[in-house]
């Protein structure tokens, strides 16, 4: 694989004590840090992170490491919500409450500081209608004049199988005249792993992260067809999956 090793990280010694921590260092760790990163997360600052998918869930564990005051997650999955409260976070069910309600009441009318959109342009609705305007526009609505908003939930310059005419052609209708408004600051785009893992990598060796809150199960790598059935079926306590080729034959 050309440049397969270009991703390596060297780990100390407790690399296989603490291997489910540090695999999160892959991907998701840094993303939901990234997310923080561009939202501009403080000491104090109260966050709302929509979606608490893995990435999600990491940007609520990154903007308590960066020392946020409060932080909110919006997502409608009770699983994943028990997740963000187990690291002191506010969740907030969109499928029984308006979120944005919630956050303003938080927020004694104001709105977060900043906010972190997980979604991306596969957000729908609690009854399943696709609208990937979603959790931006909720975003613009829930941060404050002047505030930061991190978008790292995927989105893509078209979608054969969208929703609406806007939605495949990889288009949203966002409230950007609200945006403009209120003078919010956005950031997008993926994530630099390489810029973040080392410094994330000392938090988890010195204990001070541990991104293996969000593991639900372990696996042998010949389970993987059915992990990833489960996971993308958002089945109860499917959170995070983690394979072990060498467990191979194990489940047998």
């Amino acid at each position: 694989m050309p440049w397969g090793d270009f991703n390596c990280l060297r780990l100390g010694e407790d690399a296989e004590e603490k291997q489910t921590d540090y695999v999160m260092l892959a991907d998701i760790f840094p993303t939901g840090y990234h997310a923080t990163e561009m939202a501009g997360v403080k000491p104090g600052d109260q966050t709302v992170i929509y979606g608490a998918g893995p990435v999600g869930l990491m940007a609520a564990l990154s903007a308590t490491i960066r020392g946020a005051g409060k932080v909110m997650v919006v997502d409608r999955q009770p699983d994943r919500l028990r997740l963000a409260e187990s690291i002191g976070a506010i969740a907030i069910d969109d499928s029984k409450v308006d979120p944005v309600q919630v956050v303003l009441d938080e927020t004694m009318g104001l709105g977060a500081d900043n906010g972190c959109e997980c979604v991306g342009y596969q957000a729908h609705e609690p009854d399943g209608q696709e609208q990937a305007s979603l959790t931006m526009n909720r975003l613009v609505a829930s941060v404050r004049f002047t505030g930061s908003i991190g978008a790292v939930g995927v989105y893509v310059p078209q979608d054969p199988g969208g929703s609406d005419d806007l939605a495949k052609q990889g288009k949203i209708a966002l409230d950007f005249g609200m945006l403009w408004f209120k003078g919010l600051h956005l950031g997008t785009g993926q994530a630099p792993v390489k810029k973040y893992n080392r410094q994330l990598r000392d938090l988890i060796a010195g204990g001070k992260a541990e991104p293996s809150f969000i593991v639900s199960h372990e696996l042998p790598l010949e389970q993987a067809p059915e992990a990833y059935d489960h996971f993308d079926k958002r089945d109860d306590g499917w959170t995070k999956v983690v394979l072990h080729p060498a467990m191979a034959g194990a489940g047998a």
